[in-house]
């Protein structure tokens, strides 16, 4: 097989394949810059369609649920919640399979079929369509079928387990495309996930206003069955676009070379860590057990006893159970250190939350009307935030990066916790400003009817600081700061902030219904919008957002990124050195 040109040694070439099994037609990936962007344009299509099935589904949830099926607001939220929960936790095991046994490329195709046709969005176009798996024999009820039910929420949480190998691979796919190694690839695959993102608000955009308003002024039907046919066009467009992607080959089971870390260090713990981090054990660059070698670092010092090299054992005879390199090492620290990076980054998926849930019921209860002859549909709403993201990735990425590059020194303009430590700022100013709007509407409820437009700063904010901030440097983060051979373990862990974060806002929600409507007081979150103190709840959330903000800053000053040793191509192509880059 011919080698690639970005490919820097043997093992890249082992490593990275133009099809996850064979060689396709003999020839290689595209490697000029042209080919690579057209490789990603490719992945962004399809991921341009997906979420406007997702948001065209999402944004308006809450409404089916409280209009069609009758539920009232305390259960619709948590069925939201758990439903949008379950699509960014499923990705959890979808991510290790893609990682660990089918690749990505493949898991993409088999989730996007799961995805459509079984009891995906075929199913849910069905039960809007049968007579028998309708919402009611007639046009007015007022307690939907049974059938109706089970079905729906079958189809949802197919969608689900579509999703959960759809996603994490498919990110990861798109970021795949550029070469690590390759300086100018590197820092186009920065731009890569400003752009993913821009283009997932394009399709949130035509998700919460074009879609939503097919839903509430034609028929849900009708909006389901395009949905299916234009994520079935689009998945066969990105088949077609194989000949121009670049692959990564599984690698197995990425936790157990952790586990033998961790087991090996345990097995070692009488052991003193030497002062000169050269005496511990590592490989050649040539090796190809593993990938890129890492530095080592001081954090973790425990885990650096796996490396020590004992005198009763030869490195020619190394058991991995007893010794690792200090590669394998770091990269169990990079997992360690991510857990409360991802912890604290749990409140962003909690105010996501309430943009497809408490806003979308808030804006029903106002004045919808922006003149005589236009009404917004209350979920279309959430198309301001995708506005506001709109607007302010590529200000970022064209703008800010490159002054910020000439003034710090850093590839990326802003480092990628700082980014997210930004992005938690406005989290906090937005639910401040949500909690000040309800208050307002709440004082104007028994006099007049508050304009929705009132609503515009806060999802405004949303759009700033949960997506154009916070979600792409979480992205950024646990796709580059985790092992190479996890990076779409990665991508779900990512998506499991948005997933975890829905679920905790559900949390939140029974806890404080328990709370405040215990001995027959007055429930914060009613089933009546205006019997409700949402206000109060969001500055519960305000507060809560500050103090995450604060252990975020200490961690974030505390955080050492991961540091590679890369071969990097001088400008004449005819030498290269080893150097270490701080990425």
């Amino acid at each position: 097989m011919v080698k690639n040109k970005g490919c820097e040694s043997e093992e890249d070439e082992e490593k990275w394949v133009h099809d996850a099994s064979v060689d396709y037609k003999g020839k290689t990936p595209l490697r000029a810059s042209t080919g690579v962007w057209k490789a990603s344009l490719f992945v962004l299509t399809i991921e341009f369609s997906e979420r406007i099935c997702h948001f065209g589904i999402s944004s308006n949830l809450i409404t089916y649920l409280t209009e069609v099926m009758h539920e009232d607001l305390n259960t619709a939220t948590k069925n939201v919640n758990y439903w949008v929960g379950a699509t960014t936790l499923m990705p959890l095991i979808g991510g290790f399979v893609a990682d660990a046994y089918t690749g990505r490329f493949h898991m993409i195709l088999f989730s996007s079929i799961i995805y459509l046709k079984n009891y995906g969005l075929s199913m849910l176009t069905m039960s809007q369509f049968i007579p028998s798996l309708k919402p009611c024999k007639n046009e007015i009820c007022h307690r939907q079928r049974k059938v109706h039910e089970v079905v729906f929420f079958l189809a949802l949480y197919c969608i689900a387990l579509g999703t959960g190998g759809y996603k994490p691979s498919l990110e990861s796919f798109g970021a795949d495309q550029f070469d690590d190694d390759h300086l100018e690839e590197r820092k186009k695959r920065m731009s890569f996930f400003n752009w993913w993102t821009f283009a997932l608000c394009v399709a949130m955009l035509i998700g919460t206003t074009v879609v939503v308003w097919v839903e509430d002024f034609v028929s849900w039907g009708v909006a389901c069955l395009i949905l299916t046919v234009f994520m079935a066009l689009n998945v066969i467009a990105f088949y077609v676009g194989k000949p121009f992607y670049r692959y990564r080959r599984a690698e197995g089971n990425p936790f157990m070379p952790i586990l033998q870390v961790l087991i090996a260090a345990i097995r070692k713990r009488n052991l003193s860590c030497p002062s000169n981090p050269s005496l511990l054990y590592e490989v050649t660059q040539s090796d190809k057990s593993q990938g890129k070698l890492l530095s080592h670092t001081s954090r973790l010092r425990f885990l650096d006893k796996a490396a020590i090299v004992e005198e009763k054992y030869t490195e020619q005879k190394a058991n991995p159970w007893r010794l690792a390199t200090v590669t394998r090492v770091e990269e169990t620290k990079l997992i360690l250190n991510s857990i409360p990076i991802w912890l604290t980054s749990l409140i962003v998926g909690v105010c996501i939350a309430q943009g497809s849930t408490l806003f979308v019921k808030q804006a029903a209860a106002m004045n919808l009307n922006i003149s005589n002859s236009i009404k917004i549909p209350p979920a279309s709403m959430a198309s301001v935030s995708a506005i506001s993201s709109i607007i302010s990735v590529p200000i970022y990425d064209k703008i800010i990066v490159p002054i910020m590059r000439k003034i710090t020194g850093n590839e990326r303009g802003i480092s990628i916790l700082r980014r997210i430590a930004i992005g938690l700022v406005f989290l906090v100013i937005h639910m401040v400003v949500a909690a000040l709007v309800e208050t307002k509407r709440l004082r104007m409820a028994g006099h007049e009817t508050m304009s929705v437009l009132w609503l515009i700063p806060q999802y405004l904010i949303l759009g700033i600081g949960g997506d154009s901030l916070s979600l792409i440097g979480l992205q950024e983060y646990f796709y580059d700061q985790v092992p190479d051979s996890m990076r779409s373990l990665g991508m779900a862990l990512y998506l499991s902030v948005i997933g975890v974060g829905f679920f905790l806002s559900s949390f939140l929600i029974i806890i404080v219904d328990h709370v405040t409507g215990n001995n027959n007081g007055k429930s914060w979150i009613a089933k009546d919008i205006n019997s409700s103190r949402l206000d109060w709840f969001y500055w519960l959330l305000a507060v809560i957002n500050a103090l995450n903000l604060c252990f975020f800053l200490f961690l974030q000053k505390r955080y050492t990124y991961k540091t590679v040793q890369r071969k990097v191509t001088e400008i004449d192509g005819s030498n290269n050195d080893r150097v270490e880059i701080m990425t």
